[in-house]
């Protein structure tokens, strides 16, 4: 039976680069200069922690992580970003949590969204992923178009993988 799968995944390699090329033209920029700002991948790669002593100087290095980040192809919907806030020596930091897997709750809409469609497809949660099978593969690519239409609407970044005919 035809079948994909929908999932959020970020290139972690391509991740890498985003921000180690942001952290170098921060360094370089002249309006850091002075500025104790920084950009920080988590280690275990679920977040990135944008610092500096303004908010308006997190807000500066936030673009162009953020530019750099487009130009790498990774999707600005795959980020959540917290509220800024202040930590010591008059300093403010934002975290980033980036989204990896799809939440149950979008699993959930997407579903839905399939059977209001009513075409003759079916979805099935499997665990941080979504597969849709289908009697023939052009019900799985209207219900592709589908998805790619209401991303925006949902909030949220997917690709599609596993077709099998």
């Amino acid at each position: 039976m035809p079948s994909f799968d929908v999932v959020s995944k970020i290139d972690i390699a391509e991740l890498d680069n985003a921000v180690n090329q942001a952290k170098k033209e921060i360094s370089t920029r002249y309006d850091f200069q002075g500025v104790n700002g920084d950009i920080v991948l988590a280690p275990d790669k679920t977040s990135i922690t944008v610092k500096a002593n303004s908010e308006e100087k997190v807000q500066a290095a936030k673009e162009v992580l953020l530019n750099k980040l487009a130009k790498r192809g990774i999707s600005l919907l795959a980020l959540e970003y917290e509220p800024i806030e202040k930590t010591g020596l008059s300093n403010v930091k934002q975290l980033i949590k980036l989204q990896q897997g799809i939440p149950v709750e979008k699993s959930k809409e997407l579903v839905k969204l399939l059977k209001d469609s009513k075409m003759k497809v079916q979805g099935s949660i499997q665990a941080d992923q979504l597969r849709v099978t289908g009697k023939n593969k052009d019900d799985l690519q209207a219900a592709m178009a589908l998805f790619r239409k209401e991303a925006d609407k949902l909030q949220l970044d997917m690709q599609f993988t596993n077709f099998r005919d």
